[in-house]
């Protein structure tokens, strides 16, 4: 990942370590900081850093993999591959409503405004757009 910023994940977490690593991942391929051909860590490296189990990176690099970010190559580990442009569909949208909705109520159920939260959120959607096509 060369100057990629290190991952970070929370053990004591209630979300799996797995989801954590994608969550992050996706989050450098949105932004564009992690391009085309950058070579990811093999996964055992990875997994020593995290201080994970090998499998758990390997779900998650298999999962962006699904998700057509990374070719997954046996002794090569994963690369990054051009990611064509998708358009979302009803059950992408549901999905998304789905997800944000637990976030919000957790944002306010710990205390958060509402201005808090779309102040927050606006400036993510910022961040990770950043100089892309709309």
């Amino acid at each position: 990942m060369g100057e990629a910023p290190i991952l970070r994940i929370d053990l004591g977490s209630g979300v799996p370590a797995y989801e954590q690593i994608v969550a992050q991942l996706r989050a450098l391929l949105v932004a564009g900081k992690l391009p085309a051909g950058e070579r990811l860590p093999p996964v055992r490296q990875l997994a020593i850093d995290l201080g994970v189990h090998h499998n758990t990176v390997a779900l998650a690099y298999r999962e962006l993999a699904e998700e057509g970010w990374l070719e997954l190559r046996r002794g090569r580990g994963a690369t990054v591959v051009e990611r064509r442009e998708r358009r979302p569909d009803a059950q992408a949208r549901t999905e998304f409503s789905r997800r944000l909705e637990a976030l919000v109520a957790k944002a306010a159920a710990d205390g958060l405004s509402p201005e808090a939260v779309a102040k927050e959120f606006d400036a993510l959607a910022r961040k990770l757009w950043k100089g892309k096509k709309r």
